[in-house]
């Protein structure tokens, strides 16, 4: 398990570098070397298991936010990007007219809002969460502040630290016979090519 980078032409007239850092443990923090040149930080939930995996999920999400916060204020911090992957496995209901992706962001945000709300309650408390085991893991990090009234919970599209985009994705195998357009890593692309 390694960092990997290559470069992704989106159209004609624009290439950009993508920089993939695993969410390994050991890897993970690696992140912040490559920030400051960063436009756009990628963060790639599995929807599928994000039930099973929350704590663990929003604790690095956290660092990211917080890392995201400490930018100087003469500096643009980079643009949030979270990636509901496999948006794919999720079924639709009869009832509801939402597509997958959809689905797998509305679960991804809400699970994400919920964990990062109880690492809030728990610093403010003066608690301390249970967190992946790291050393030195600073229990007054912050990276969670919004812009709410007293006693609100943690909501993105109130934090103070920018914008935060949803997209949902999927890789979709050739042999498929769904669209393109309900899956795959177009959304992403098209996202790319627009705000880059």
């Amino acid at each position: 398990m390694q960092i990997n980078s290559a470069g992704v032409t989106l159209s004609q007239s624009k290439s950009i570098r993508v920089v993939d850092v695993p969410g390994h443990a050991r890897l993970r923090n690696q992140f912040e070397e490559y920030l400051p040149e960063t436009k756009v930080v990628g963060f790639v939930v599995d929807a599928s298991t994000i039930s099973r995996n929350a704590p663990a999920v929003a604790e690095h999400l956290h660092h990211i936010l917080h890392a995201l916060t400490s930018f100087p204020p003469s500096q643009q911090p980079p643009l949030l990007v979270i990636l509901a992957h496999k948006a794919d496995l999720f079924k639709s209901t009869s009832s509801s007219n939402a597509n997958t992706s959809t689905l797998a962001i509305n679960r991804v945000k809400a699970i994400l809002e919920r964990e990062l709300e109880k690492r809030r309650a728990s610093q403010s408390g003066g608690v301390n969460v249970e967190g992946l085991g790291e050393e030195g893991e600073r229990a007054d990090m912050g990276g969670l502040e919004c812009g709410e009234k007293e006693g609100s919970a943690f909501k993105f599209d109130e934090w103070e630290g920018g914008d935060v985009v949803f997209l949902g994705t999927s890789i979709v195998s050739s042999s498929s016979e769904k669209v393109a357009s309900e899956g795959s890593l177009e959304t992403l692309w098209e996202f790319l090519a627009d705000n880059m």
